[in-house]
């Protein structure tokens, strides 16, 4: 009798795989909201309640932050992940363990297994029989996969508490589905109003809703004062305990910038509030290694290059100060690629008062302006002389030669064109 034949076990997903399935939502867009998400996690077994959490919003310095409350809580014992958005070149720098990356075959597997899922719960949201089809916005979009996929991933690791980023907003971002202990608000500013509201109180309300009864909510220094005075009104309606972050770290960063300065000591207040008195040590060796790709980073010299993900103009803002510091009389030249949904006179009034000359360019996001845009806009801002390369790495390598061997680039405006630069 022949033994009946197997059916032939499916290969796990390659790295390729996973990247393939969450590019082709794209097409898809966002949608806010927190049904499809909650459906989601269910499938994948509530991950997110496997470990503890501090939850980081703000309109700008929230990868950063994420990163150092990530290195301090390390540093104290604790086993510790990160979830970040976006990425430089690989969606898998997007969930950390510890100082690490996850490796692009544990990510692969995490998003094969959230796709698994994902498909499940597109099945139940599907139109009753009779009715015709079922509407696209049902479907389980590239953030909640990828925020499902990082939860997954960071239970499988046994993190004890993960620091999360919240991609747009808080109130209806796929990341708040967390029950925080502590939550964090860098800072906030007129960016995303088409979503968020067209006012700082309305941006600082949508971004507050990550507030847990009973929680503690840590705020950077120098926050707006209409922000922080809505922060002290959810905080006294829910319970919350508010601390303010001192602007000084009392600690060397190893990050260049001051405005990494500010980002560390709103971490360690972060940290403090999660784990109570922080051990000195520990602090300062986080302090010296903590490192944030595309973020003042410094990539080549003679002439020095810097690269700078800045896409807003309080972003922009905070890399001007680093450079006044940072230039000392030196000539800069900017490298400069902005999206079509960005403040672009609001960064270039920012930036152009420190600039010999600008190179613009383009990036890889087709929402990327022209560069021949920005060069009129720069024109009209009475902007330095300028010139537009299209090409990324040609732009760069244009500018560092403006610059001169003893003088500095900077190619900024846009974590897309930091992405094709480092790719």
């Amino acid at each position: 009798m022949t033994a009946p034949r197997r059916a032939p076990r499916s290969r796990a997903w390659t790295p390729q795989d996973a990247e393939r399935k969450l590019l082709s939502l794209e097409l898809f867009g966002m949608r806010f909201g927190l049904d499809r998400m909650r459906r989601l996690l269910t499938a994948l077994g509530s991950p997110q309640e496997a470990f503890r959490s501090v939850h980081v919003v703000g309109t700008n310095g929230k990868s950063s932050t994420t990163r150092m409350i990530a290195a301090i809580l390390e540093r104290h014992g604790l086993r510790t992940g990160s979830y970040l958005s976006p990425h430089l070149t690989s969606f898998a720098e997007r969930v950390r363990v510890g100082d690490d990356d996850s490796s692009p075959q544990a990510f692969a597997g995490a998003v094969e297994r959230a796709a698994a899922a994902a498909a499940k719960v597109e099945r139940t949201l599907r139109a009753p029989p009779g009715e015709a089809g079922w509407s696209a916005g049902d479907r389980v979009t590239q953030f909640e996969l990828l925020t499902a996929s990082a939860y997954w991933l960071l239970a499988e690791a046994g993190v004890d508490v993960a620091v999360v980023e919240a991609g747009l907003g808080g109130r209806y971002d796929a990341t708040n589905v967390l029950d925080s202990s502590v939550a964090v608000l860098t800072n906030v500013g007129l960016e995303h109003t088409r979503w968020l509201g067209p006012t700082v109180t309305d941006i600082a309300r949508e971004k507050l809703e990550v507030v847990r009864s009973g929680s503690t909510l840590v705020v950077g220094a120098g926050l707006h004062p209409e922000a922080l005075a809505l922060a002290r009104e959810v905080c006294a309606q829910r319970g919350a305990r508010l601390v303010a972050a001192r602007a000084d770290p009392g600690v060397d960063v190893h990050a260049a910038g001051e405005f990494q300065r500010w980002n560390f000591a709103l971490a360690r207040a972060a940290a403090e509030a999660f784990l109570g008195p922080l051990d000195e040590q520990a602090v300062r060796a986080a302090a010296a290694r903590v490192t944030v790709p595309g973020r003042f980073q410094v990539v080549a010299q003679a002439p020095v290059t810097i690269v700078d993900g800045a896409h807003n103009p309080g972003g922009m803002a905070a890399l001007a100060g680093a450079l006044r510091a940072y230039l000392a009389g030196r000539r800069l030249v900017a490298c400069v690629s902005v999206l079509d949904d960005k403040d672009a006179a609001g960064m270039l009034r920012e930036l152009l008062p420190l600039c010999a000359e600008v190179v613009f360019t383009a990036n890889s996001n087709p929402r990327a302006l022209p560069p021949a845009t920005l060069e009129s806009l720069s024109r009209q801002l009475g902007g330095p002389p300028a010139r537009t390369v299209p090409a990324p790495h040609a732009a760069l390598q244009a500018a560092r030669e403006a610059a001169g061997p003893d003088g500095v680039a900077v190619a900024t405006g846009s974590i897309y064109l930091v992405g094709d630069l480092l790719r």
